[in-house]
């Protein structure tokens, strides 16, 4: 239960005068109080439920003309609570401490309020929040732990929400562990300095509890296993099978340039959250791949990492999925055309190069100037074309091989969206994006260059786990200012190149 502090007859009501939620929190002992409910119907059952649901000693004077039945029912448990069935009148009011009115006739609660606030009394109007002193919360309660959530009369569906879930998320044991801090605390000795610092260490557990070796380092534990075994099974086969020999020594090196090209670019990408794609793309670019196939590679390769960003987003609440169905259905379809024209000009990749290479040396631009907080003019109003920006985000990232975090992320944030919200929705949509568009290049080209895609992909998944620990250990500023350089230097080579050609 929840008070506000008295107010004059004629007031504005107090939450009108005031911005946000002014409610102060007590819990009130209403079995040492006298109550008086006026109303006996299926509003003041209702009343008369959460009274004694909470408080079972409540001393509770019912006023009304008319008394249902249930009303009957309830209080043949409760001896303490009278009835008086008659119409309200203003003796009633004497002798009591708080009042709740629950008759479903507005003018005869306005003038019971009236009355209520001339003896100094605090008063609860049923669905009336404006006429209320004090609101009713929704209680959660656990043994001796409760609990009240209000919503200051907004929404009492959001309370009871919010409700359903904690009791659902809180223990029932929780209350055994109340009950033993109490008889540990009875034991204390010390001044009440100590005494907190006893409580605090031994509630810690709650909080951080101990967790044994396997527990802790779970995470370590499947990948070592996981590279042991194949390691085991690569070892019996290389000793035992001839042909497994013979298959990775033909193996074309492109493949192992491509694996820890794709380890590192994913640690990368871990340690700054970005720069996977253009720098991915200034390598295959350099190491001789068309620009479709390198675009391949990369987007199959980020096909499982986005999907399990996506989703731990999604748990974490961090999805905004009206955004997601503004962008996500422009930006599969400017993805899909971006990789059929990409791959449709396979045969000229040559001439599409120089173009990509542009393309990525102006991402590496983007890069060093995040490195050194170069930031342009934030708007002041939120984006509106959501689905041109996912469509144009999509088309760039499928036909250069990258840009759909810088383009359509950055565009967000810039234009007033939510930074969290839009990282969520953003991630999930590359998954989609990613998905369709690796689709659509392995159905134009089918298995070329499976060397890097296979690399790619193992290297990218093997840096995954490590990434996050990377990013604590080494300057991002010190990353992005290199990889800026690096891809620059690449890209302003491939255009180099070209122009040579053509001289």
């Amino acid at each position: 239960m929840q008070v506000l502090p008295n107010q004059p007859n004629d007031a504005t009501p107090y939450l009108e005068n005031e911005k946000g939620n002014q409610l102060f929190p007590v819990f009130i002992k209403l079995n040492k109080l006298r109550t008086l409910l006026i109303g006996a119907g299926n509003i003041g059952l209702e009343k008369l439920s959460a009274i004694v649901n909470n408080s079972q000693h409540a001393k509770v004077t019912i006023v009304a003309e008319n008394v249902s039945p249930e009303i009957y029912t309830l209080i043949a448990n409760y001896p303490q609570i009278k009835i008086r069935q008659k119409s309200f009148d203003v003796t009633d009011l004497e002798n009591i401490d708080i009042v709740f009115a629950a008759t479903n006739n507005n003018i005869l609660n306005e003038e019971i309020r009236a009355v209520t606030h001339e003896k100094g009394l605090l008063i609860n109007v049923a669905d009336k929040p404006d006429l209320c002193d004090f609101y009713l919360g929704s209680i959660v309660q656990k043994g001796d732990l409760k609990i009240a959530i209000s919503t200051n009369g907004k929404s009492p569906t959001i309370a009871k929400r919010l409700k359903q879930i904690l009791n659902e998320g809180l223990p029932a044991e929780l209350d055994e562990t109340l009950q033993n801090m109490s008889a540990l605390r009875q034991t204390l000795n010390g001044d009440f300095s100590a005494k907190v610092k006893k409580l605090n260490k031994v509630t810690q557990s709650l909080i951080n509890p101990r967790k044994g070796f396997a527990e802790r380092n779970i995470k370590w534990l499947i990948w070592v296993a996981s590279i042991l075994l194949i390691g085991a099974i690569g070892f019996s086969l290389w000793n035992t099978e001839p042909e497994f020999q013979t298959f990775l020594i033909n193996i074309d090196p492109l493949f192992y340039w491509f694996l820890g090209a794709g380890f590192v670019f994913a640690l990368i990408d871990g340690a700054i959250g970005m720069s996977y794609g253009v720098t991915t793309a200034s390598f295959s670019l350099a190491m001789g791949l068309p620009p479709a196939s390198a675009s391949m590679a990369i987007h199959i390769s980020e096909v499982m990492s986005n999907g399990i960003a996506g989703w731990m987003h999604y748990r974490m609440g961090n999805v905004n999925w009206k955004l997601f169905k503004i962008l996500i259905i422009p930006a599969i379809v400017g993805a899909v055309l971006g990789a059929f024209i990409l791959s449709s000009l396979e045969h000229y990749s040559s001439y599409v190069k120089p173009i990509v290479a542009v393309y990525t040396l102006f991402l590496g631009g983007v890069i060093l100037m995040k490195a050194f907080n170069i930031k342009r003019k934030k708007a002041n109003e939120k984006i509106k074309r959501i689905g041109l920006l996912g469509f144009v985000g999509g088309f760039i990232d499928a036909a250069f091989g990258g840009g759909w975090g810088s383009i359509v992320l950055s565009s967000l944030i810039a234009g007033g969206r939510h930074p969290l919200f839009s990282l969520g929705t953003v991630k999930i949509s590359r998954f989609f994006i990613a998905t369709l568009s690796s689709l659509t290049f392995f159905t134009m080209l089918g298995g070329k260059h499976w060397e890097a895609v296979l690399g790619l992909i193992i290297g990218s998944a093997v840096a995954s786990p490590i990434a996050a620990k990377v990013s604590n250990k080494i300057s991002a500023k010190t990353i992005m200012v290199a990889v800026g350089i690096i891809v620059m230097i690449v890209s302003l080579r491939s255009v180099v190149m070209f122009i040579l050609k053509l001289v």
